[in-house]
């Protein structure tokens, strides 16, 4: 039997169970009495946000979910990236790689090389990884790109050279550009060249005598089969990252990971076990006032609040979604656009799913005069849900007026 056949039935039996009238469904979930009837009979097919709010209203524990679930990826989907030399460093050749490479890539240094951990050379570059991690806040992904890959391979062409009391040091930061690197790859829509660029993050970090890289490697790939829809992927990889021996703040994030895939399916209790283990590590982690660049965000105060609005939409939870995202929106840096544009979006969706359409549309024109400068495949998925979400509400001239902006966000770019 097909999944829209098995839906509307199991729909249908759950709603009688709990006492309610298709009227008294309808309102409570904000969608039309004439398309949930339908969807009842079989006659239409449940999209996954729908089947989302029916499973957390009805305490489905995920079944309604499951039935209308796209066909998982295998979980090691992401362990092998594509092994293209455009991206690829290499550990034997960054520990033997001279000077003479940066004369290939065209690099003038006055000669400076790495020699001892005081040279002002490394901590300048420190400098410029900041000022490129926060240039990253407001500027294309692909115009950044190219200078980022460049200068990975310029700083671990100079741990080739530097001597051994300088090389650890330029490995490990050459290994953060890498990994920043592979997360602008992703905002440009490059899933291989994101994948390839945080493996070779990894194989910095470990050259350069850091083990801990690799397992962030893990949470990051997370986040591509998140995207993806893979809950049961992003589960297990998040899952590997958690082991005792690793800092708070991966083990952290990797919990906030495993709370969203949770969440993909519905599953609840899971998901906040998840999200309260990754609040406790995340209060532990002294990182964000270290000397080293912080792991993961650097934008969000509180990324455990802030991943809990994610995941309560996703549990079908809108309106407490809403709640959550309103308030911890308002703690982002004005000048982080990219966050801001993010977090906006799914802030504007959880509203839109609690019917709250004018909010939505008003927090949306806002952040669509934004996202052009700060183009982003993994925030279009969020505008392509919120466009569905907003679909239904056609007759509101909120709607009307902000589909054309979302129409122009949403075409494909023409070179």
């Amino acid at each position: 039997m097909s999944t829209t056949l098995r839906f509307g039935p199991e729909l249908r039996r759950l709603r009688v169970e709990a006492g309610l009238t298709l009227t008294e469904f309808s309102v409570a979930l904000n969608y039309d009495k004439g398309y949930l009837s339908k969807v009842e009979r079989g006659e239409r097919s449940a999209s996954p946000e729908l089947a989302r709010r029916c499973d957390a209203f009805l305490s489905a524990d995920g079944e309604l979910q499951r039935l209308v679930a796209r066909p998982e990826t295998a979980p090691d989907t992401a362990e092998s990236p594509a092994g293209s030399s455009r991206w690829r460093v290499g550990r034997r050749a960054v520990l033997s790689a001279g000077t003479g490479a940066l004369v290939d890539l065209g690099m003038q240094l006055g000669g400076q090389a790495l020699s001892s951990t005081e040279d002002p050379l490394l901590p300048s570059l420190r400098v410029q990884f900041d000022q490129l991690r926060k240039l990253g806040q407001s500027t294309a992904p692909k115009v950044l790109l190219p200078l980022l890959e460049t200068q990975t391979r310029m700083i671990a062409g100079l741990a080739g050279d530097a001597r051994s009391v300088a090389r650890a040091p330029a490995l490990l930061l050459a290994s953060r550009f890498a990994e920043f690197t592979g997360w602008m790859a992703q905002e440009a829509g490059d899933i291989d060249a994101a994948l390839g660029w945080t493996a070779e993050a990894a194989e910095l970090a470990r050259a350069g005598g850091d083990p801990h890289l690799g397992s962030y490697a893990l949470v990051r790939r997370a986040l591509v089969t998140m995207y993806g829809g893979d809950a049961a992927g992003t589960v297990a990889l998040a899952r590997r990252a958690q082991s005792s021996e690793l800092p708070p703040r991966i083990r952290g994030l990797a919990a906030q990971r495993e709370a969203q895939g949770h969440a993909l399916v519905g599953n609840e209790v899971d998901c906040l076990r998840s999200l309260d283990r990754a609040r406790e590590l995340l209060a532990r982690d002294g990182a964000r006032n270290g000397p080293e660049p912080v792991i993961g965000t650097s934008h969000v105060s509180d990324p455990a609040a802030m991943t809990t609005g994610w995941c309560l939409h996703d549990l079908g939870r809108p309106k407490a979604a809403a709640e959550v995202l309103d308030r911890e929106y308002h703690r982002l840096p004005p000048d982080a656009l990219r966050t801001r544009t993010r977090y906006g979006f799914r802030r504007s969706l959880a509203h839109a799913a609690s019917g709250e359409v004018e909010r939505a549309c008003a927090i949306a024109g806002d952040l669509l005069r934004v996202a052009p400068a700060v183009p982003s495949a993994t925030v279009n998925s969020d505008v392509r849900r919120l466009a569905r979400e907003l679909s239904r509400f056609r007759s509101s001239s909120a709607v009307r007026d902000l589909q054309p902006a979302l129409a122009r966000v949403l075409a494909p770019a023409h070179d």
